[in-house]
């Protein structure tokens, strides 16, 4: 059963919290918006992070055409787990194949942004049925040598200041960014409970993270689905490399570098990026028709 999360206790509505699903061991919070054939969009790993944050200038465009379907991956925004389990890469997948079922959907395109990236990689290697074409931005699930840039985002300690740095690290040009952007995604990582499960998701040693999300060349060379990749050029969090390592393994891969563009292409380029995706999963569409 679908609910809508209560706002009540604020004389402004959140726009981070949206629907709120109860499935198996998870309570899901969503966006859900339009109709047409599914996109699914799997979020970042960032401190302070939700499908809002991440999404909130895609979902509109490509909501023209498509059912677009956001939820809070467990163990960010306002998802929630019973007994406050610490999610890995299991449970990730656990989470968004409940998720899904519950909603009776049985075909996405997918569009993944980071560790998102990642999640999509896992969840289209285990589900090939599931997953029609794959969006992956700035993507995790090559092995790679971690970066300063994400040792600072997942070794973030809550400070207005230091969610500032991490703007400079997430992007090309912070100028472009709303005055106001640092002090709320600080509010949104020091919520209540919320730097204790962030410092429960990323411990050092980090590089062991990557390696854990890594599919290896031989998963990803079995890889069906199209598959676009996009990344910014400057990107100072997932470097460049990792994308090229996509490239080689996926059998039926593309790649769009955006230049003067950091990690951040779906805000940094929301517009750009946005018609790219459409473009994309458009030709899905010609070619059913």
């Amino acid at each position: 059963m679908t609910t809508a999360a209560s706002t009540s206790a604020s004389p402004v509505a959140d726009p981070e919290i949206g629907l709120a699903l109860r499935h198996g061991r998870f309570t899901t919070n969503y966006h859900d918006l339009g109709s047409g054939p599914v996109v699914l969009l799997l979020h970042g790993s960032g401190p302070g992070v939700s499908a809002w944050a991440n999404w909130r200038l895609v979902m509109p465009r490509l909501a023209e055409n498509h059912r677009v379907i956001a939820p809070d991956i467990v163990g960010f925004g306002y998802t929630e787990i019973d007994d406050d389990v610490v999610p890995t890469l299991p449970v990730w997948l656990e989470h968004i194949t409940s998720f899904l079922s519950t909603l009776n959907v049985d075909r996405v395109l997918l569009v993944g942004n980071s560790f998102g990236g990642a999640i999509s990689l896992w969840l289209a290697s285990e589900n090939p049925e599931l997953v029609e074409r794959i969006v992956l931005m700035g993507s995790v699930g090559s092995d790679f040598k971690i970066t300063e840039g994400l040792e600072a985002v997942w070794g973030y300690e809550p400070s207005v200041e230091g969610m500032a740095n991490l703007l400079d690290v997430f992007t090309h040009d912070t100028a472009k960014l709303p005055s106001t952007l640092a002090a709320a995604r600080f509010e949104a990582s020091n919520k209540p409970g919320a730097a204790k499960r962030w410092n429960s998701l990323f411990p050092a040693p980090r590089q062991r993270w990557i390696e854990a999300l890594a599919l290896g060349a031989d998963r990803l060379g079995r890889l069906k689905q199209p598959t676009l990749l996009v990344h910014g050029r400057e990107d100072q969090v997932i470097p460049l490399e990792s994308s090229y390592q996509l490239l080689e393994h996926i059998d039926d891969a593309q790649l769009h570098v955006y230049p003067h563009c950091g990690h951040w292409v779906q805000i940094e380029r929301a517009s750009d990026f946005t018609e790219l995706v459409a473009d994309f999963f458009a030709t899905t569409a010609s070619a059913q028709s």
